[in-house]
């Protein structure tokens, strides 16, 4: 997991941070922090040794940010924030009362802390988390036990399978991981102030952006960024929107849904995509000026499995008919693909999806009337998430691609 990495700084050096920033002066912080002037600028100097430069000059009239102090700053600012949000939240969800938790506790926690509570989150079982941390068992467990008692609030339940997260303990974990999210954000904004762009970029997808959209918007950000690291994550989109909203996917591109979820994301539409009625080319439907049921009903059928919105569609299709008889259910494309150039069968399916099987001459669309299918495509994200340079870079190259799968819909 991405937040279970050693470059996750200690947090009460980023507490000290913060404070210097804010007052100029390592003597005010430290009163302000109740920590030493020496320990604050051990935790400086550690910090600038992490980052691989300079975030103050130091000044006869105090501390200043450098222009890579500033950058670091904002994103620690924000990840202190979310921190210091998740804990209210968890308090206020908690349903242990009469606690004796420190008031104010997220200022009390450490790195190790944070970290066991992702892990446990992630692997809901002590031993699991613990080899994903990196620990041992008993430390993990430690930590774990240490965060309730300065909380003084119930975070892990046991159950059959292992170890669950209260609710508490859940809204404070998302907070946790969208902060060392925040945190891994700006590392890479240090690396590309130094002009060292090795950050990376998880793209969780859909299906439909798989055919062109994306690659082409990778192919063209690797062009201009050669050394930046794309992940692409699959799988169902309640699960990638889970891993967009908890930090772990940084930007989701595909269907988007109308209404919008959960009012913690954007959408943004790239494309509208109608689907069509696809058979091989030469086809014996592909010749007709028009398509009727009964001419659909003579061919057999190649669809998506049930819960899909085309599979819905499809069932829409024929309304109170029975359906064609011999189906294939798959959400494999290559299947799908291989079926219909080896036989007469049919397949409903977004017209982007095809684009390159058009333009080979292998399928093609039948004339048949589906107006009102159109789906917008496109990309979600959170709503406060704040790009890097380079993730800008990468929007901007899926809008490009996204044009051009428009025009290519249209032609």
């Amino acid at each position: 997991m991405q937040f279970l990495n050693s470059k996750t700084p200690n947090i009460r050096h980023l507490r000290a941070f913060r404070e210097v920033a804010r007052c100029g002066s390592i003597s005010q912080a430290a009163e302000r922090i109740h920590l030493s002037q020496p320990a604050i600028t051990q935790a400086l100097a550690k910090l600038e040794d992490g980052l691989g430069t300079p975030l103050f000059e130091r000044r006869s009239d105090g501390m200043v940010l450098t222009d890579a102090g500033t950058q670091f700053h904002a994103r620690v600012d924000r990840a202190l924030d979310l921190v210091q949000a998740g804990a209210k939240e968890a308090v206020r969800l908690s349903t242990k009362r009469g606690n004796r938790g420190f008031a104010n506790f997220d200022q009390l926690l450490t790195t190790p802390q944070l970290r066991a509570l992702v892990a446990v989150s992630g692997a809901g079982n002590f031993t699991l988390a613990a080899r994903s941390a990196g620990v041992s068992q008993p430390t993990l467990h430690r930590a774990a036990r240490d965060m309730e008692r300065l909380s003084g609030l119930s975070l892990f339940t046991r159950t059959a399978k292992g170890i669950d997260l209260t609710p508490a303990a859940d809204v404070l974990a998302q907070s946790v991981k969208l902060a060392f999210s925040e945190l891994d954000q700006g590392f890479t904004e240090i690396s590309e102030l130094l002009g060292v762009d090795m950050g990376r970029i998880v793209v969780g997808t859909m299906p439909l952006p798989r055919t062109f959209i994306l690659p082409t918007a990778i192919n063209a950000l690797l062009k201009d960024r050669p050394d930046v690291r794309i992940q692409v994550v699959d799988g169902p989109y309640n699960d990638q929107l889970h891993g967009l909203r908890h930090g772990e996917i940084d930007i989701l591109v595909g269907a988007l849904r109308i209404p919008v979820p959960i009012d913690d994301i954007v959408q943004e539409a790239l494309l509208s995509d109608p689907l069509v009625v696809v058979g091989r080319a030469g086809h014996p439907l592909a010749a007709r000026d028009h398509v009727d049921m009964a001419d659909l009903l003579a061919y057999p059928w190649a669809v998506p499995r049930q819960g899909t919105p085309t599979r819905a569609r499809f069932d829409a299709l024929f309304g109170d008919a029975e359906p064609p008889g011999g189906l294939v259910e798959s959400s494999s494309l290559i299947l799908i693909r291989g079926l219909l150039l080896d036989s007469d069968r049919l397949t409903l399916i977004s017209a982007h999806q095809i684009r390159h099987e058009r333009q080979l001459g292998l399928l093609t669309p039948l004339p048949v009337d589906l107006s009102g299918t159109a789906r917008p495509i496109g990309i979600t994200r959170r709503r406060d998430w704040r790009p890097t340079a380079t993730q800008s870079l990468f929007l901007d190259c899926l809008r490009a691609a996204g044009a051009q799968a428009q025009a290519g819909v249209k032609s």
